[in-house]
């Protein structure tokens, strides 16, 4: 499979991460547990977009934007394009997952100055997964590219799915990992400040903050099952997949509490989401009919996503007002609610 991604530039893209990692690791290490304020979580926000679009302007300079050959600069400006697509809708489905986020921190009370190692844990564990989960992808496309046709399908059935759950209150008691996780480990009545584990009358049990961390883990690989296949869908070449998924959830805890008190402000976005993921879904699986440019993907999702998230202050919102999945919902029966 052909990438653009040159050795250098992968060793160059991995120390930046690295670096950024540890420096956000120092950075909470220091501040101790504490709450993070509307006004810290949007600096972040946008240094973490500026740092995203300076990444995206040097990698177009590099790769010849600005050169004379007219070849390197149609290459560069459709590499450019492939990224921020693939970062506008990665961070559009961050979204939703902030608002699965939002319902497991709310389910189990935890403070707010303990969300963010939580997420800072949950961050690390979901660029692992991404990574392994994209170098697989990618290999599969380069070796079986019927593989592309059961993406789309599966985008497809994701985006219906997730339509279907919009609006739905979740039930987190129900669900199957949680109950899998009363049963088999012990797990202590309090928190015990940022611990994971805590000794209560000589038993050593987990901390209802590390529950929380394994279901922040379950909540990642859910969605990462849908993002790598949206992502493939826009581009194939693993250094644009990679870096862009990369780069849109190393800005995911900033966001989470920029967006944490606005939750309900934007309730019709699961909606946009879904319409996303099923045009995205259909632009794969209409591949070898039609070829969409990656310009009219850009500008689909981000006119569906403005759209809904206009509506979303024009229309008042029914029932939860956020996504549901990938958490089973409760449903109305005779009346009452199915417990």
């Amino acid at each position: 499979m052909m990438s653009v991604g040159t050795p250098l530039m992968w060793v160059s893209f991995a120390a930046f991460v690295l670096v950024a990692l540890v420096v956000d690791f120092l950075a909470m290490r220091n501040q101790g547990a504490h709450k993070v304020t509307m006004a810290e979580a949007a600096v972040w926000s946008l240094i973490w977009v500026a740092v995203s679009f300076v990444f995206v302007a040097l990698l177009w300079w590099y790769l010849g934007g600005l050169g004379s050959d007219a070849t390197a600069r149609g290459m560069a400006n459709v590499k450019a394009l492939e990224f921020v697509t693939g970062y506008l809708v990665e961070k559009a489905l961050a979204v939703d997952n902030i608002f699965v986020f939002l319902m497991v921190f709310t389910y189990f009370s935890v403070p707010a100055e303990f969300q963010k190692r939580v997420l800072m844990v949950g961050i690390l564990g979901a660029l692992v997964l991404r990574a392994v989960m994209i170098f697989a992808g990618a290999w599969l496309i380069a070796r079986f590219d019927w593989v592309l046709y059961i993406f789309g399908a599966f985008l497809v059935f994701t985006g219906v799915k997730m339509w279907w759950a919009a609006g739905q209150e979740p039930d987190l008691e129900s669900n199957p990992a949680l109950k899998w996780i009363r049963k088999h480990m012990r797990i202590a009545p309090d928190f015990d400040g940022e611990k994971f584990f805590t000794v209560v009358n000589g038993a050593k049990l987990a901390t209802p903050l590390f529950v929380v961390i394994l279901l922040i883990g379950i909540v990642d690989i859910v969605f990462a099952v849908d993002s790598i296949p949206a992502i493939f869908a826009i581009t194939t070449d693993p250094f644009i997949v990679l870096t862009s998924n990369v780069f849109a959830i190393l800005g995911l805890r900033a966001m989470y509490f920029l967006l944490a008190g606005l939750h309900d402000k934007f309730h019709l976005l699961t909606y946009g989401l879904a319409i996303v993921l099923i045009l995205i879904g259909a632009k794969m699986l209409l591949v070898d009919v039609y070829h969409i440019p990656v310009a009219w993907s850009l500008a689909a999702t981000v006119t569906v996503l403005a759209a809904t998230m206009v509506l979303s202050l024009y229309v008042p919102a029914r029932g939860y007002p956020g996504g549901a999945y990938p958490f089973k919902a409760k449903h109305e029966k005779g009346g009452d609610k199915a417990k």
